[in-house]
């Protein structure tokens, strides 16, 4: 049997960018044996020589992650560079570019969030004001980060909006519907498992949690059902590690405010990730780091200026023993499903490894509706915006209909004949029905409808039946599959 340590491990680079804060180093690899190579982009007309210089490096997994501004340079470079693997990956880090992007994210894959609008129009955005109830939330989807809050405004009255978006200027204008809350929580995790979460909460009479602006902070009994949907979120992404903020509402709803790869985390946290990092690529040599379930608990009793010096902390298995059985197996912890020991609800979070993705989920050419402002505009719907709301987002179908590197050509789109024969196959769906759902929705709107939201055909049709919608989806995945090969 061949030695493990033996074997060629790949070539670690670690991507840096000028003015950009690091979030890893080398010391996060600890035991490392190769030499980890570090490589910095520039900015402006950088990008060529970014690519050489990997190359010439002969790295194979560069980590870091990719600030907004240069999320879509990053697109390009990572298609130049198909043998180097990008952790987090180019769609792993979709989020991180914009609150919209978080958005898509959580219609795609059912994950909730306050109910949102989100405009490139400004008619239409000034349409909605006149329309809707307030109060509601306005955010700067790009740009600078919202620590803070401060490009997070609530605002009371259809005056309040129209003002704020005539000082500020927000493209695209990204309403949310104020969601009372009673806190919010941080949850960091490393392979899909929780390794640090903590409440935060608003000063009395406010609504904004930042401890910045007056908020309080502690770590003690977050809830198992809200650690379960941070780690359906973290999967969703495909996340080797990951943060998101999760408001508690009045209403003792769970809601996704915020995630992305990007995020403030102490050193031992870095460290883990790093650990957990040189597990994944090393075939076994290293070993899976082991994370106890509600760690922070204790962690968090210390000062956090401790806290924000400590490194290399490792824990190691809990194994039943006298002691054991006397400290552990007193401390328990009642969820919706019962009552579990610590070590118990420990099992049911395992550190994970992501899985290997080689086909783009998010391509630039469909969703970089931030760089496309200003050209051609088409109609994507949008589940979650109300029923008679359609979003405007900017599009270059010029752009659309070609890739960049060895990326196939998207597909025309389908024409009215051609759904109509799919609709008309689906058993209980005539021609008049077909002719109802082509008459409200344009095709390249239905198209985005059966690929993200096949639901809504249920929601919007009174007679659309639950039988229609699961035979539907099984003849448009058909299709899809048969396009994909030709």
């Amino acid at each position: 049997m061949a030695n493990k340590n033996n074997e060629k491990l790949p070539k670690i680079g670690m991507l840096y960018l000028d003015h950009v804060l690091r979030f890893f180093d080398k010391s996060n690899f600890k035991g490392w044996p190769d030499k980890i190579e570090t490589v910095t982009y520039h900015w402006k007309n950088d990008k060529d020589r970014f690519i050489k210089e990997v190359k010439r490096k002969k790295i194979d997994i560069l980590v870091g992650n990719i600030p907004a501004t240069a999320y879509e340079t990053f697109r390009e470079i990572a298609r130049a560079l198909p043998n180097v693997e990008f952790i987090p990956s180019m769609d792993t880090q979709f989020s991180n570019k914009s609150k919209e992007n978080v958005t898509r994210f959580a219609w795609k894959y059912d994950i909730p969030i306050p109910k949102t609008y989100v405009f490139y129009d400004k008619e239409k955005a000034e349409k909605f004001i006149t329309k809707t109830e307030f109060p509601k939330i306005i955010k700067k989807s790009y740009g600078p980060s919202n620590y803070g809050g401060y490009f997070v405004h609530k605002v009371d009255s259809e005056q309040e909006a129209q003002n704020l978006l005539a000082q500020k200027k927000y493209h695209p204008a990204y309403f949310q519907d104020f969601v009372p809350m009673s806190a919010d929580v941080r949850v960091m995790l490393i392979g899909h498992k929780p390794v640090c979460a903590f409440w935060r909460r608003p000063p009395a009479g406010e609504w904004l949690t930042n401890t910045s602006q007056g908020g309080s902070m502690d770590y003690m009994d977050v809830p198992k059902e809200l650690l379960d949907l941070a780690v359906k979120v973290s999967k969703d992404a495909n996340a080797e590690y990951w943060a998101c903020d999760v408001a508690v509402g009045e209403d003792g709803k769970y809601r996704i405010l915020e995630c992305a790869t990007a995020f403030a985390a102490f050193p031992y946290i870095r460290d883990w990730i790093g650990q957990y990092l040189m597990w994944k690529f090393s075939n076994g040599r290293f070993a899976k780091p082991n994370i106890p379930l509600y760690n922070w608990e204790e962690l968090g009793k210390l000062d956090p200026s401790v806290l924000r010096t400590l490194r290399y902390i490792t824990f190691g298995r809990y194994t039943p023993s006298h002691d054991g059985a006397y400290f552990l197996d007193k401390k328990v912890r009642q969820t919706e499903e019962g009552e579990y020991y610590l070590h118990e609800l420990d099992n049911l979070y395992p550190i994970l490894e992501t899985e290997k993705r080689t086909k783009e989920e998010w391509p630039s050419e469909k969703w970089n509706f931030q760089d496309n402002y200003g050209r051609s505009i088409r109609k994507v719907h949008a589940k979650s915006n109300p029923i008679d709301e359609i979003i405007e987002v900017a599009s270059d179908e010029a752009q659309e209909s070609e890739v960049l590197g060895n990326i196939k050509k998207i597909p025309a789109p389908l024409t009215k004949k051609e759904f109509k024969s799919i609709l008309t196959s689906v058993e209980g769906i005539s021609k008049k029905n077909s002719k109802e759902i082509l008459a409200k929705y344009e095709t390249a709107e239905l198209t985005e409808i059966l690929d993200n939201s096949p639901e809504t055909l249920k929601e919007e049709l009174p007679w659309f039946k639950k039988k229609m919608l699961k035979q539907l989806k099984d003849l448009w995945a058909e299709f899809k599959e048969k396009l994909e090969n030709k």
